[in-house]
């Protein structure tokens, strides 16, 4: 005997103009009710997937910018069967009247990457953002010279 298990999570972020974007996503999992039952840590762990998978699907929608959004969202809009792909979500800032280039942000998610380090971790401790595109242009230029200098010293130890 099988049983479903439900999970949706939405948000919303707001945006400059008072506007704002949101997302969300529901996922279903079919589970083995006999199992489970069984072994109701293993019941709580598929949860907890199934949210973090919910979790992160609308975290990479809100990274988007708004006119990526957009477009992503007229040439996507479907249901996911299976986890979706992962990223940050998008909070702007009004630090500065000149955004992070696009360049800019390329480069700092691949140095991050390339170096090993939790960005959405890095940027919210820094800057208060979860996301490169939250970042104004000196703040994304400090960023790449801390990311660089952590890349050469994991590099060289």
């Amino acid at each position: 005997m099988s049983m479903k298990l439900n999970v949706g999570l939405s948000r919303k972020i707001g945006e400059s103009n008072y506007g704002s974007r949101g997302a969300s996503c529901h996922v279903e999992v079919e589970l083995d009710f006999a199992t489970l039952s069984h072994d109701p840590a293993r019941f709580q762990q598929r949860a907890q997937e199934a949210f973090a998978a919910c979790r992160q699907a609308v975290e990479e929608e809100l990274a988007q910018s708004p006119a990526a959004a957009s477009i992503a969202h007229q040439r996507n809009n479907r249901t996911y069967t299976s986890p979706p792909p992962t990223a940050g979500p998008r909070v702007s800032t009004t630090n500065s009247p000149r955004p992070a280039t696009a360049a800019q942000v390329k480069a700092i998610r691949a140095i991050a990457h390339r170096a090993g380090i939790q960005l959405a971790s890095e940027l919210n401790e820094r800057y208060g953002v979860h996301s490169p595109e939250g970042l104004d242009l000196r703040q994304a230029s400090q960023l790449i010279d801390v990311l660089k200098e952590q890349f050469d010293a994991q590099s060289v130890g």
